[in-house]
């Protein structure tokens, strides 16, 4: 049984024969290995061209921002299942990946994803980019109530990796239309949602990310990349100093049952 399209059996990522390995044109051992640092090679993978310095230097700087923050969700997750199967870690980082998702870890591809469609509309319509920001969140409004990229339980005056990477951004020349629709947005909320708020991480990330040329489908590889350094730190000290089970215990202490009370009990 034929399921989706099968018309297009190629790949343009790698090829290996006995005596080498080809990756995206480039002889892995002749000119990879040895020559090109990870990041680069990341960028390489998913696009097919290398980086320029201003592509390389933000590859980095969200890669780094993005990579750890504390005991999340997804760091909470990996520990716990490491803890009750020390032997599989390839399966405990892949609990911590799988919570990947609109509120946590995924967050910067919904708002890339939003953004682009904003600046889209935006050069379509040829309307000022603040009455078309106001349009946008109307719209979404529509169906949720959340704004990508603004607002963090913690960071709630301002979250300062997002305000680095805007500066940055601006100071290297490479802040474009989707950077300026962020801003506008954020502009626009007092008068469409009531309140003012913050950016946070995942605004600027796929902003600029987007500006200086990465590609919009990968941008939730961002946060699944950076995440797994950052769940294998995470799960080398788990090995070394184990607090697994304390988080699970901890749940259990911190949560009450209001079900209905056993018929075995006085």
């Amino acid at each position: 049984m034929r399921i989706g399209k099968q018309d297009q059996p190629y790949t343009a990522i790698a090829t290996s024969d006995a005596h080498s390995i080809t990756v995206r044109g480039k002889d892995l051992v002749d000119e990879i290995i040895g020559k090109t640092d990870f990041t680069s090679y990341f960028w390489f993978l998913v696009t097919g061209v290398e980086p320029n310095e201003d592509q390389k230097f933000f590859a980095n700087a969200v890669l780094c921002a993005l990579a750890e923050h504390g005991l999340v969700p997804s760091v909470v997750a990996a520990r716990m299942t490491y803890a009750a199967a020390p032997e599989a870690l390839q399966g405990a980082v892949a609990a911590g990946l799988l919570g990947c998702g609109s509120v946590v870890l995924g967050s910067a591809e919904v708002a890339g994803k939003f953004y682009a469609d904003c600046v889209s509309e935006w050069k379509a319509s040829r309307d000022p980019v603040e009455e078309v920001a106001k349009r946008k969140i109307l719209d979404l409004r529509q169906t949720t109530k959340a704004i990508p990229g603004f607002g963090h339980p913690q960071h709630s005056e301002g979250d300062p990796r997002a305000n680095l990477l805007l500066q940055l951004a601006d100071e290297r020349g490479v802040s474009g239309d989707h950077v300026a629709m962020m801003r506008a947005l954020q502009a626009a909320l007092p008068e469409t949602i009531g309140r003012a708020l913050p950016v946070n991480v995942n605004g600027p990330i796929p902003a600029i990310m987007l500006d200086v040329g990465f590609p919009l489908a990968a941008l939730k590889g961002i946060g699944l990349l950076c995440r797994t350094a950052g769940l294998i730190g995470h799960l080398t000290e788990e090995a070394e100093r184990p607090i697994g089970f304390i988080l699970s215990g901890k749940a259990a202490e911190g949560i009450e049952y209001d079900g209905p009370p056993s018929d075995l009990r006085t």
